[in-house]
């Protein structure tokens, strides 16, 4: 190839029949480059609060702060310190008295109110039966007067009516006040406490139950706000459906009219060298004598790994051979070139 190489040119141009088309697409791009991008779209994005919601917050806020569910906090919390604290439903004496097994008999119980009626019922008794009767008795015996038997007699009968009338009921009523009282004030004190701690128990419930009928409304309100989301994300795909319609059509239509349906190249390539490089390789391997000095006729054909390539023929033959220099492979790649009686020779088998 002459001594150098040229450099490769390729044109390729598009199949005519594609050109007007390409040419009105290239206009509606340019068009729609210049009209700019699309507005963002201009409603509503964001569903705002239904009006159920609304009344569920305002009266959900309305309870939590208001004086319903303060005096409701406050009344079971006081339940529950008296509750930890103890509390029987008895006063201090009371609960004494209840440990302790104690009866109480003096003023102001029903164990004294009931020892008057019976000493009032033995005393008119003794008034308006036995002793008028007793005196009677002593009349028609003629034992009246002032003697002592008569005062035996008459006092036996006293303390007979009242061993009766009083002593034996009011022993028999203190024994039944004790047992019933013993097992009837137990079961109230566990009957009150019970009820504290029931009280204690519907509290959570009681509190919550106005917020579980505001988290139905609530809900009701979410899922209208979901319809009204729904519809606001279709308004926006069909808008930007609608907007970006043109460009997509433009990317549609440029698919269809670009492609590989001909075309016309030129290329212009250097000298093929393959001939050149396929000699070389055909000499691969070989130890040729080629030192420059026995040389003659040299002409650059090309270049190979950065050396020149020559034709040339030797000085005592007429045959026209193809290859590389000794003293330039040397500069390049000592280690193939060999000194044969003071002639190089290159190592092709090392190039």
């Amino acid at each position: 190839m002459g001594g150098g190489t040229t450099v490769k040119t390729t044109t390729a141009e598009p199949w005519k029949e594609q050109i007007p088309y390409l040419t009105s697409g290239f206009d509606a791009a340019k068009a729609l480059y210049n009209k700019g991008i699309p507005e963002y779209y201009p409603g509503e994005t964001l569903a705002g609060f239904d009006p159920a919601q609304t009344a569920a917050h305002q009266a959900t806020l309305g309870y939590a702060m208001g004086p319903r569910a303060a005096a409701m906090q406050q009344g079971a919390e006081g339940a529950l310190g008296r509750s930890l604290g103890g509390y029987t439903g008895f006063t201090p004496r009371q609960t004494y008295d209840l440990m302790a097994g104690n009866v109480r008999t003096g003023a102001g119980t029903p164990y004294s109110a009931m020892e008057n009626a019976l000493t009032q019922g033995v005393m008119g008794n003794l008034k308006g039966n036995i002793l008028p009767g007793l005196r009677d008795q002593l009349m028609r015996t003629g034992q009246q007067g002032g003697s002592s038997r008569n005062d035996l007699v008459q006092n036996k009968a006293i303390a007979s009516a009242v061993q009766a009338g009083l002593t034996k009921p009011l022993a028999q009523m203190y024994t039944d006040a004790y047992q019933t009282a013993q097992g009837m004030r137990l079961p109230t004190a566990q009957m009150g406490i019970g009820q504290q701690q029931f009280g204690q128990q519907q509290y959570p419930t009681t509190m919550a139950a106005p917020l579980s009928l505001y988290g139905a409304m609530g809900d009701v309100g979410q899922q209208r706000r979901a319809m009204s989301q729904e519809a606001m994300n279709r308004d926006m795909a069909r808008y930007q459906y609608q907007a970006t319609a043109p460009q997509q059509a433009l990317a549609n239509y440029m698919s269809m009219i670009t492609g590989n349906y001909g075309g016309t190249t030129t290329q212009t390539s250097p000298k093929d060298n393959s001939a050149m490089l396929g000699m070389l390789g055909k000499i691969g391997g070989a130890l040729i004598m080629s030192d420059i000095r026995t040389k003659r006729d040299i002409k650059p054909v090309g270049k190979y790994k950065g050396m020149g390539v020559y034709d040339y023929k030797y000085k005592d033959s007429p045959k026209q051979y193809r290859g590389l220099m000794a003293q330039e492979v040397e500069q390049h790649m000592p280690e193939a070139v060999v000194n044969i009686g003071g002639v190089k020779h290159i190592d092709y088998g090392k190039v």
